[in-house]
């Protein structure tokens, strides 16, 4: 410890004084992926202007001087990771609101809610976070059990996934939810044996609460996503594809960037093709020295399958008359995909369900003409395809934006929900590699824990953090390490149309670049959740060093 105190120490203090030399940091062991695959490096020299010049072995340091040297003490070194899919606004509200991640019950949540309520004595309570699939009793609350202890003022929790709400009856009367309320399209009001309404809301049901709860202010949203911004540093996060963002979020990250306040590289998708999308008349890239691209679009298929609104072909095997909610007819959603596409934004689609990956694969397949298009439109989520739709991501040139540590969350459920055979599609990264698609991983923050390294865990072992299943869930969908890093890094920015400025240490490129604690190619696989992160760099800037003893 006292020996990488020393070595964070130096390099910060090595960083300062440096001039408009090239700077080369050696005796490190580095890997960047690259088109050829892994390079492996033991000197990486960087421009003054924040760009790698080289990477290579000691033959570098030749023409370096003495002063323009630091001694990396042979720690690790691998490129800034790129989460390609996640909310960053909404993790930075988990810190300014009631966070309910790790709630055991409904009585430990109604605890925490109480408890949260009490220090706040006015306005709406809101938070996020419960996930009744983890509770000894796996069905939903309802507004009764938030009544017990809030009943004078609105309540409204989203659920972990974002795709349920649970209000109580104040926030449920405000709305004007009542028997009578007729379910929106792509939403369900779950409601008792009487037909009156619980307090849980699905997927665009939501929307009935939710135009009544107070807008954040711009400072707001600015303090969110600072604080989100500070946290993701400190995990070696070095860019972010924040997956739907309205208007006045944009003109906050475009302000942040003017401000020079924004430190980390955002690949922002507007949410809907409406008013946000009617804002910007072309897609924005490279604004603020990189730091801040706006040009994609985030749309919906269908809803997540912790509260079954995936839209299913089939029927659940959990229950049996469900098929889901898709959130469009597939004309709607071909319409929005050739608007947004017809202005030059790429388009997400979040899809769950094999009906929902199938709907948004025919509607690129209509606004392609059938072929691959150089906008790289991509599928969020793709976690249960139908086996004939998997070779489709390839031939359409399709992304397949995935979350690896979904897999190991969702499977205490997924199979119930699907059943044997439909599973063999679920989360299934090795026949989507094989196939031809690129795998571009993220972890959909705040709905998962923020750390890349329990996403490169997850891809290579299908594990979850406590080692089980034994061997691995459906392992053979595992990556290899080299799949897995490049998911987070290369392909990452090639989903995002940024492989040319970021994604790997190679020359001309950002040196967004992370130190370590331990060899990610070398360690027991048991060991890569556990990997810290020493420092973050961005454009060559020192963004997180951690402290001694962390």
């Amino acid at each position: 410890m006292i020996k990488a105190t020393r070595f964070l120490i130096a390099l910060s203090i090595f960083w300062t004084l440096v001039g408009s030399a090239n700077t080369a940091i050696h005796n490190v062991i580095g890997y960047t992926p690259s088109a050829d695959g892994i390079r492996e490096f033991s000197v990486l020299i960087v421009g003054a202007d924040g760009r790698i010049v080289a990477t290579g072995d000691d033959s570098l340091l030749a023409g370096i001087a003495e002063a323009d040297r630091i001694d990396g003490g042979g720690k690790f070194v691998l490129p800034g990771l790129i989460d390609a899919h996640a909310h960053v606004y909404s993790q930075g509200f988990l810190a300014l609101s009631l966070n309910l991640l790790g709630a055991a019950s409904v009585e430990a949540a109604v605890e925490r809610i109480g408890e949260y309520a009490a220090g706040r004595r006015t306005g709406w309570v809101l938070g996020r976070g419960w996930n009744q699939v983890l509770w000894p009793v796996k069905e939903f609350p309802s507004a009764a059990d938030i009544d017990a202890v809030v009943a004078d003022r609105p309540v409204w929790l989203r659920r972990i996934d974002g795709h349920a709400g649970w209000a109580n009856s104040k926030a449920l009367q405000i709305a004007g939810i009542d028997a009578d309320t007729p379910d929106p399209v792509g939403g369900k009001i779950i409601r008792d044996g009487a037909g009156n309404a619980t307090g849980i809301l699905i997927d665009n049901a939501m929307a009935l609460v939710e135009k009544h709860v107070p807008d954040p202010t711009r400072s707001e949203i600015r303090e969110a996503f600072a604080s989100a911004i500070d946290s993701l540093l400190a995990l070696g996060i070095t860019g972010v594809h924040d997956a739907g963002i309205n208007k006045t979020e944009a003109e906050v990250y475009l302000s942040m960037a003017d401000d020079g306040n924004l430190n980390m590289r955002i690949y922002a998708m507007l949410s809907d093709s409406g008013p946000n999308l009617d804002a910007f008349p072309e897609p924005i890239r490279g604004y603020g020295n990189d730091h801040l691209d706006i040009a994609a679009v985030k749309l919906y298929s269908d809803g997540a399958l912790g509260s079954r609104g995936a839209a299913m072909i089939e029927a659940y095997d959990d229950d049996p008359e469900n098929r889901g909610l898709p959130f469009y007819t597939q004309q709607q959603l071909d319409e929005f995909v050739q608007l947004a596409n017809r202005k030059g934004f790429q388009v997400g689609i979040h899809a769950i369900g094999d009906l929902g990956n199938r709907m948004a694969l025919d509607a690129f397949a209509r606004a392609q003409g059938g072929k691959s298009s150089p906008l790289r439109n991509r599928v969020e989520h793709a976690q249960i395809i139908a086996p004939d739709d998997i070779p489709r991501f390839a031939e359409l040139g399709v992304i397949a934006s995935m979350q690896p540590v979904h897999a190991t969350s969702d499977m205490n459920m997924a199979e119930d929900r699907v059943g044997p055979q439909r599973i063999k599609g679920g989360y299934a990264w090795r026949r989507l590699l094989d196939s031809g698609a690129v795998i571009a991983s993220g972890s959909d923050f705040p709905v998962e824990l923020p750390n890349p390294f329990h996403g490169l865990y997850a891809a290579v072992a299908r594990q979850d953090r406590a080692g089980m299943p034994e061997g691995g869930w459906y392992a053979d969908q595992a990556m290899t390490r080299a799949e897995a890093l490049h998911s987070f890094t290369l392909a990452a920015a090639y989903a995002a149309h940024q492989e040319t400025r970021m994604g790997s240490l190679e020359r001309g490129k950002w040196a967004d670049f992370i130190v370590v604690d331990r060899d990610y190619f070398q360690i027991p696989a048991s060991e890569i959740d556990d990997i810290r992160v020493l420092q973050t760099w961005v454009g060559g800037e020192l963004v997180y060093a951690a402290k001694s003893g962390e």
